[in-house]
């Protein structure tokens, strides 16, 4: 397994040339966001779904030749599931239920800040499904489901300030992934993380019931600490 953020692939459909521009500086200044098309209608922004098949598509709502609304109905009309935001200046509350339910999974009010956008992709990062092999629809379990959703079960804590939830993902595959126990550096070597970002990141993971920790004794020095990824309910036992 590599380690390695996945790119987002970005289409933006806004009118404003000058907003576009913003918007594609913020988003490239990631450098695995890639605004692979720019559109300025809905006519554009439909042809270009179809032509690039982008992962994320950030859409206004104010369009010269109709409403973003309205494309976002008529794509999952068709069957388009891909991922959906709106960045736009309709700050009214019927604009951002309508986009809730046609599926936009976020919402941002112009003007907003690089930081929220950020967030913006992270969550859509954390959301995306590993491909499923062959012609196989991938299967969830109820973890995945609720990342796909971006909601947390009842009695799951908030993660804590400073825990991302797409390194804590990362963090948590490259465990499952090992088949054995794993150092922070281990893991960190893997990742392309500190050990000390690692080592956080994998306390979280023992503290939430998701690893478990083990202390191994050698013949000089600390005990190393070995992390192993704890099989959740659909997991065979090990």
């Amino acid at each position: 397994m590599t380690g390695r953020t996945p790119s987002v692939r970005v289409l933006l459909v806004e009118d404003d040339q000058r907003v576009a521009r913003v918007n594609r500086d913020l988003l490239e200044r990631d450098p695995e966001v890639h605004v692979v098309g720019s559109a300025a209608t809905c006519a554009q922004g439909d042809a270009l779904a179809q032509a690039l098949n982008p992962d994320l598509i950030l859409l206004d709502v104010h369009l010269p030749d109709g409403s973003g609304l309205g494309l976002l109905r008529h794509w999952r009309s068709v069957g388009r599931t891909t991922d959906v935001a709106l960045i736009t200046a309709a700050d009214d509350e019927a604009s951002v239920r309508l986009a809730l339910a046609h599926g936009a999974f976020d919402y941002l009010i112009k003007p907003f800040t690089g930081a929220r956008l950020a967030d913006l992709l992270a969550r859509h990062r954390a959301r995306r499904l590993p491909p499923a092999p062959g012609p196989a629809l991938p299967r969830l379990d109820q973890g995945s489901l609720d990342r796909l959703l971006g909601v947390q079960g009842r009695g799951v804590e908030p993660l804590p300030r400073g825990v991302d939830p797409h390194t804590l993902e990362r963090v948590a595959q490259a465990l499952g992934g090992a088949g054995e126990g794993v150092s922070a550096e281990d893991v960190g070597e893997r990742l392309g993380l500190s050990r000390v970002t690692a080592w956080r990141y994998l306390e979280h993971l023992v503290r939430s019931g998701r690893a478990t920790l083990e202390h191994q004794y050698g013949h000089s020095g600390r005990p190393a600490k070995l992390y192993t990824a704890r099989p959740g309910p659909a997991d065979p036992e090990r």
